[in-house]
């Protein structure tokens, strides 16, 4: 080997050594800097109850037709040029819940950057693709590539939200179960609705942060809203999910016909502890499938080196 292919190996030695001792710092810094994972949600949950507190009063200022001062760029930017009914997304505010997102922040901020990366795809591909043409394609594919980038930037902000609530869901559901047998035990116990769900959010806090924050916040919404059914239905609505929904139907019905809660509830964590191990086994049955295309480049190949090396080497001997 000449020393020139010896030094792009050494380079590249040293290039994969830097980036694995980047990573490795990155991973042991990151969840230091990231402080109190819990007491920022709670603290977003305290401050979600206080605005259910002023909701009254912001009505009034709405309806009084008042001039308001600026609340930032994002915000102007998207009032001015009327980006939620010209870039209208249908449920954004629900997926956007689903996905840990509330008030109206989160809402400017998707308009925003719904607006905005698209025309930084644009701005890109004629820049790159169009005018300097760096990987020389001819007109027709330049074109599909910028208009690629367009519909890329368009799209990216709802699958980001999407895959926000993904994992929040996933989150959620493993422990959905002990949650609702825990809330049993307390209302079972003597405790009233509210005390419970306070309780439970409080116990749940360790093993899942997202579902001690939307107990959190149904304990907040069944003390100041005006009915029961509707922080039930807000939690059916925030968590999309078969085994959610179906629990806050069972809690609107036992409401309002008065059936007895702790069986309710007792039902409900059963269904949702078999809906747990159905969606384990259902992964289970897909990991065949999924484990076909890896074996096939990446064990299979390797396999046949280790078998059939040292026949060609003494087929590669005999007949040398």
């Amino acid at each position: 080997m000449d020393p020139q292919s010896v030094a792009m190996f050494q380079n590249m030695a040293y290039l994969l050594v830097t980036g694995l001792v980047i990573a490795t710092l990155y991973v042991t810094i990151s969840p230091l800097l990231e402080g109190d994972k819990l007491k920022k949600r709670m603290n977003s949950v305290a401050d979600t109850r206080d605005g259910l507190r002023q909701s009254r009063l912001d009505q009034l200022n709405q309806n009084a037709g008042l001039r308001k001062e600026s609340k930032g760029l994002v915000r102007d930017l998207v009032d001015k040029l009327s980006l939620e009914k010209l870039l209208e997304a249908s449920d954004l505010k629900d997926k956007l819940a689903q996905a840990g997102l509330r008030g109206q922040k989160p809402i400017y901020t998707f308009y925003f950057f719904r607006f905005s990366l698209p025309i930084v795809g644009l701005l890109v591909g004629l820049i790159f693709f169009i005018g300097l043409n760096t990987m020389q394609w001819d007109f027709i594919q330049r074109v599909g590539a910028t208009i690629f980038l367009v519909a890329i930037g368009y799209y990216l902000p709802a699958i980001w939200v999407k895959n926000m609530g993904g994992k929040r869901m996933a989150s959620i559901m493993p422990v959905f179960p002990d949650a609702l047998d825990l809330l049993l035990i307390c209302v079972e116990s003597g405790m009233s609705v509210e005390l419970a769900f306070a309780k439970v959010s409080e116990e749940m806090a360790e093993n899942s942060v997202e579902l001690a924050e939307e107990f959190s916040l149904t304990t907040a919404e069944l003390s100041f809203l005006t009915s029961r059914r509707m922080a039930y239905e807000n939690l059916a609505r925030r968590n999309n999910h078969p085994g959610i929904r179906s629990v806050s139907t069972a809690l609107i019905q036992a409401e309002r016909y008065g059936t007895p809660l702790g069986d309710t509830l007792r039902t409900m964590a059963n269904e949702n502890r078999q809906m747990r191990v159905l969606a384990a086994e259902k992964k289970a049955a897909a990991l065949p499938a999924k484990l076909t295309v890896p074996m096939i480049l990446f064990f299979l190949p390797v396999l046949f080196i280790v078998v059939l090396t040292p026949a060609g080497m003494r087929m590669a001997g005999a007949l040398g």
